[in-house]
């Protein structure tokens, strides 16, 4: 019986030495690999599905490095008071029925990679018209920033009046700017 229980432990522990050399012979640190393996997979279709949607919208992305990336800081939409922004300025102010005060041109403003020109514009119109001035200015292919907007809505302005037409027009002060983006110099290698 001692002869026995050696020889099937004997045969035990060769069988278990044996199916755990098998297992790293035959596995080693694939599962380790394969799991890699995988999550590179996944990040690997996340750009591909990335690329697709930017693929599908590839004719937006050339209108907007189109109508404002400049070759240099000298280029035409780089220059102050561009007259191609203020004829489309001028035509969606005309096409939704506001009255145009006063528009005044500022001193571009130079940052590193873009070039900032701002304008100052005073409009006379309705809440509802200047919604829908604002909506086609973001529409607009032209990169544009909006850093302030004044309505001129005091009491004296009520006191003022007398009709109450006058009384939805308002005085709507804009400070906008163009962004242009400036190509940049790269070095040859």
């Amino acid at each position: 019986m001692k002869n026995r229980n050696g020889i099937m432990a004997l045969v035990l522990m060769v069988l278990t030495a044996s199916f755990w050399l098998n297992f790293n012979w035959l596995l080693g640190d694939r599962p380790l690999t394969l799991k890699s393996l995988e999550l590179e997979q996944q990040e690997l279709n996340e750009q591909l599905i990335s690329a697709q949607i930017l693929a599908k919208k590839l004719n937006q992305v050339y209108t907007l490095f189109d109508e404002n990336l400049a070759l240099s800081k000298q280029d035409s939409l780089a220059e102050d008071a561009s007259l191609p922004f203020l004829k489309q300025l001028s035509e969606t102010i005309e096409n939704n029925g506001i009255t145009l005060m006063n528009v005044r041109p500022k001193p571009r403003v130079e940052k590193e990679n873009y070039i900032q020109t701002p304008y100052e514009l005073i409009i006379k119109c309705t809440y509802d018209q200047l919604g829908k001035f604002m909506a086609e200015i973001e529409r607009s292919p032209r990169l544009i920033t909006i850093s302030e907007l004044y309505i001129k809505n005091g009491i004296e302005r009520v006191k003022r009046t007398t009709s109450e037409e006058d009384l939805m027009k308002q005085i709507v002060e804009i400070h906008l700017a163009t962004l242009t983006m400036v190509k940049s110099k790269t070095k040859a290698i």
